[in-house]
């Protein structure tokens, strides 16, 4: 039995493995984005559509001096002559290059809404708006026509493109660009005509100059929007050695009497998002400084964003807090990533980009030169044939009118060329009779210092430079202008913590012996006359300020910090410290303490052992506390006395059974934590029975005095008695008089 076997006839049809097709069409859509759409050429600094916008401006008569026309008669000859690609993005491409807020140095000047600094993406459509090019284009397109640069089919073959414009300054490097290729993307900041033109013109007299040697012309970055850009010189100078890195841009500000005025917005920021920004933070109660905020802005002040502090606020630490918080401070990439005049895409360094930059000028100069070189021989080639015939000028009229092909005729006879006899023929005989041999020769002389003038140019390296300079400069002069971003060395932003988002006021914290604590307003109060809970009473209290950490020791001597403003009012009772902190079972709160981080005080324990710490040495955000004052068991921690700052003072310690002691500061060390040393002696053997422990401890001032609390009663110790119990540290110390040796607490009084 015969199979018969069918075969598919795939005559004319193209075979290949899956896996090199994917390959290919991956590799050909990877080259078309990175070439022909999202990195520039470092000739022009454009990417394809850019440059077909701008060419096809050009095309259309739409110069700096002419009548503008719908942007949308422009977007339709883009894309029906040269980029077969969507209207939309076309017209948002121009659109950019309109706005002064995006570009340093407008390549196109838009009549309409053209989007704003807030929203750049606002802009009217484009049957609404007209546009012309700016004057700056004209350092684009001046040479276009000149035989500077190679041109190109368009997409359907019809008409012809440049290949790059003949641009006469570094666009790319002064404008800059940004785009997202497949795996690699470009970000080139904008920077300043006149600095840039200045490192080149040092560049061409010095090929060998180093990026240092360049930075002393180009400082940094030059934003169209202004701001300060406060990167360390390092960093903008590793960023000029090696192609890539970060910048640190901040907004501009000054002072209107107590008002903050922000005049620039660092790049690509809007007012409204700093506005919202803000107010977010002062509706959530975390930006107290700020009593108001509004924005002034206007046609004659772009930005002007008016910040309004309360007073006693540091400028300074507020600023740092919003640069660090908002978008008034942002972080810029730079990627210098480039197409080369290779037509390969590689990361360039300063020094190379400008490099790179005069080799494409110094062609373009030169395809120039020789494109003119040419007209001026084909000229004076033409203008020896009109010579002869001025000489002969009857005869050669003779021929053309008694001649049916003068032409070939007027060749023999006078031994021209065939351009110089079409030259002779295409004169109207009018002309021709008028021919004046002075001006023939006066423009043959014109023509004849040109051609010499453009023969030693292009055979002169130094003339070439020379002229390469000058072009560059006159450049500079037409378009430059002053800088507007600042370059200044600023410290790190730094967010404000907790202390710093509250109202600085005057407060008194107070602490019962149940553990309760509040904040009453201002220093004059006296504590022990506030309602309290029934069966609680007045322990301890400490003066400060509402911005400031609180800190609250408890019995077995762990510190515990909480932002005294945020307490409650001494309008109530207070609110449990065992509902903010979680302090060890049968612990029981001590007493408090507030200042600045300086502000020194003295911790002790009832077995009498004590040292000085410092209020930084103490904080704590956990709210099981920090273990500071080491305690023995059984024991518990005392009060906490302050320590005045900058005056000689006295440790006065007293004991249950009466025993005071008052002794020299200098002899108790300061530390961060521990057991400290002993202040008054009090003996194993009573201290474990309870018979006696150390009940308070406190400072006292030079001339001043000490208050010692039994019950309701108190009593006042002037500073000359106190002599009476001034001993060494760690002595028994001596009793007070009968009546007074329960005591409760001592208070040292100024």
């Amino acid at each position: 039995m015969t199979t018969m076997q069918n075969t598919l006839n795939l005559e004319g049809v193209e075979q290949q493995p899956l896996k090199e097709y994917t390959e290919r069409a991956y590799l050909d859509y990877s080259m078309y984005v990175i070439l022909d759409r999202a990195l520039p050429q470092i000739g022009d600094g454009l990417k394809p559509v850019q440059r077909r916008i701008i060419y096809a401006m050009s095309e259309l008569g739409l110069s700096a001096s002419s009548k503008p026309k719908k942007s949308a008669r422009t977007v339709g000859d883009v894309i029906g002559k040269f980029h077969p690609h969507g209207d939309s993005a076309c017209y948002e491409a121009m659109v950019l290059m309109a706005q002064d807020f995006s570009y340093r140095y407008p390549i196109v000047i838009g009549q309409g809404n053209w989007g704003s600094t807030d929203d750049p993406k606002s802009f009217a459509a484009m049957r609404y708006t007209e546009s012309r090019l700016a004057p700056y284009a004209k350092s684009l397109l001046q040479e276009l026509g000149q035989g500077t640069v190679d041109w190109t089919p368009n997409f359907d073959g019809t008409l012809k493109e440049p290949v790059v414009l003949p641009a006469r300054l570094p666009n790319l490097l002064l404008n800059g660009t940004a785009g997202i290729a497949v795996g690699m993307s470009t970000d080139v900041p904008p920077h300043n005509l006149n600095e840039v033109a200045a490192a080149l013109v040092h560049l061409i007299d010095n090929p060998k100059a180093t990026v240092a040697q360049l930075m002393k012309h180009i400082k940094g970055p030059d934003f169209p929007t202004g701001g300060e850009l406060v990167s360390p010189l390092d960093d903008i100078r590793e960023i000029y050695t090696t192609g890539n890195g970060t910048l640190r841009l901040r907004a501009a500000y000054k002072m209107e009497g107590t008002d903050i005025v922000v005049t620039s917005l660092p790049h690509q920021i809007s007012g409204a998002k700093i506005q919202e920004q803000i107010a977010a933070q002062m509706r959530n109660k975390k930006l107290p400084q700020v009593d108001d905020l509004r924005d002034e802005s206007d046609h004659q002040d772009p930005t002007r964003l008016v910040i309004s502090k309360k007073r006693g606020v540091d400028v300074d630490q507020l600023m740092s807090h919003l640069f660090s918080t908002t978008s008034l401070e942002r972080t810029l990439r730079v990627n210098m990533n480039i197409i080369g005049l290779d037509g390969r895409p590689r990361m360039f360094n300063l020094v190379e980009m400008l490099k790179e930059w005069l080799k494409f000028r110094k062609e373009t100069v030169k395809n120039r030169l020789g494109y003119r070189l040419q007209i001026v021989t084909d000229r004076l080639h033409v203008l020896d044939g009109l010579l002869v015939a001025y000489l002969s000028i009857d005869e050669v009229i003779k021929i053309i009118r008694e001649e049916d092909e003068p032409k070939p005729v007027l060749m023999k006879r006078f031994k021209l060329s065939d351009i110089q006899a079409e030259a002779i023929l295409n004169l109207r005989l009018r002309n021709l009779a008028k021919l004046e041999e002075f001006k023939i020769r006066g423009e043959q002389d014109e023509l004849n210092k040109e051609r010499s003038l453009l023969e030693k140019t292009l055979n002169s390296a130094a003339r070439l430079k020379t002229l390469i300079k000058n072009e560059i400069l006159e450049d500079a002069e037409a378009y430059g202008d002053e800088r507007r971003t600042e370059i200044v060395e600023r410290v790190a932003a730094q967010a404000l913590d907790e202390t710093q988002l509250v109202a600085s006021e005057p407060v008194t914290v107070v602490l019962s012996k149940a553990g309760y604590a509040r904040a009453a307003k201002g220093h004059e109060i006296d504590p022990e006359t506030l309602n309290y809970r029934s069966g609680d009473s007045y322990l301890a209290a400490a003066q400060g300020r509402s911005n400031q950490l609180a800190m609250f020791i408890d019995s077995t001597g762990r510190v515990y910090s909480v932002i005294a403003g945020t307490l409650p009012s001494a309008r109530g009772q207070g609110e449990p410290l065992s509902s903010r902190f979680k302090p060890p079972d049968g612990a029981a709160f001590c007493g408090a303490m507030i200042g600045d981080n300086e502000q020194k005080y003295l911790l002790s324990s009832d077995a009498g052992y004590g040292f000085v710490a410092t209020l930084t040495d103490l904080v704590s955000r956990n709210k099981a506390g920090k273990a500071i004052l080491r305690v023995p068991a059984g024991g518990r921690a005392v009060v906490p006395a302050p320590v005045p700052k900058g005056k000689e003072c006295l440790i006065a310690a007293v004991s249950s059974i009466g025993r005071l002691l008052l002794f020299e500061m200098e002899e108790l060390p300061e530390l961060a934590k521990g057991k400290g040393n002993k202040l008054i002696n009090i003996p194993g053997p009573k201290y474990k029975s309870g018979e006696e422990k150390m009940v308070a401890a406190t400072v006292v001032q030079e001339d001043g005095s000490l208050e010692v609390y039994t019950g309701s009663r108190k009593m006042t110790i002037k500073w000359n008695d106190l002599d009476d119990y001034y001993g060494d540290r760690a002595l028994r110390g001596s009793l007070l008089p009968k009546g007074w040796r329960k005591v409760e607490r001592l208070v040292g009084i100024e």
